[in-house]
């Protein structure tokens, strides 16, 4: 592996070879391991979005204006920033953007690459304004659109930019994210380290493999997770269950 190429590449640019060049690897985990608790909690979210479907059942203007933007989100016609779109307002609606934690969209990190510097782009990132630290990233899977629901693109580039996030912050290790194929998230924990960040920054094999986990929710209809995403109540509920669990690796 020390013998693979290395270039100078753009997160937006990363494949499995740049993983596989520094010696990087991502494992699944069940619910209960990668986010550490012995059951999922509830969500502190409204109940009328788990107990409505449609965005015409909405008595709230603001959960209304979620399903509305999930619907959209699920039409692959409705371009990229559909997604995007849902994702902030999601996080909005769930309590992780608020006061000192904005959304920021589009986002350009710089990451130093084979000695030349790149930038990484997070589709979403959610920065802590009083530490000034990226605390969260959000990757779309924009093969979602072309009809293809794989996260093997998506999430190579979702890990550049924790690496590119760590180097930002300078002092956060464990980078969580989330590749968002349609409406259905998977959840991710890439543990950053000193010696992997001098390795790209000089183009060199690390010793040390660097692990990320990953958690894809289990929903009942796993054959259609990404063509319902979060349209159905009970994929909605178990979702945000998941979400409402990853709130304390982002430290809320």
């Amino acid at each position: 592996m020390a013998n693979l190429s290395r270039s100078a590449k753009s997160g937006s640019d990363w494949t499995q070879a740049e993983l596989d060049a520094y010696n990087i690897t991502v494992i699944s985990q069940d619910a209960l391991t990668f986010f550490g608790v012995p059951s999922l909690p509830e969500p502190h979210a409204d109940q009328e979005l788990l107990a409505n479907e449609r965005a015409a059942d909405m008595a709230d203007d603001g959960n209304a204006e979620l399903i509305n933007l999930l619907e959209l989100a699920m039409v692959p016609s409705s371009g990229d920033s559909a997604v995007v779109d849902f994702a902030v307002a999601l996080f909005r609606t769930l309590g992780y953007a608020r006061r000192h934690r904005v959304a920021r969209t589009r986002k350009d990190i710089p990451l130093l690459i084979c000695g030349e510097w790149r930038h990484a782009k997070a589709d979403v990132c959610l920065i802590d304004r009083e530490e000034n630290d990226i605390v969260l990233l959000l990757q779309e899977d924009r093969r979602f659109s072309q009809g293809e629901i794989s996260a093997i693109d998506a999430e190579p580039q979702l890990i550049a930019e924790s690496i590119a996030a760590f180097s930002y912050n300078n002092r956060l290790r464990v980078i969580p994210g989330i590749v968002m194929i349609g409406t259905a998230p998977i959840f991710y924990k890439t543990e950053v380290t000193a010696e992997l960040e001098y390795s790209i920054r000089h183009g060199l094999y690390p010793a040390n493999a660097t692990v990320v986990s990953k958690h894809q929710p289990t929903v009942p209809r796993p054959n259609r997770r990404w063509s319902e995403g979060m349209k159905p109540l009970d994929s909605r509920s178990h979702i945000m269950r998941c979400y409402e669990a990853f709130k304390p690796i982002i430290g809320i």
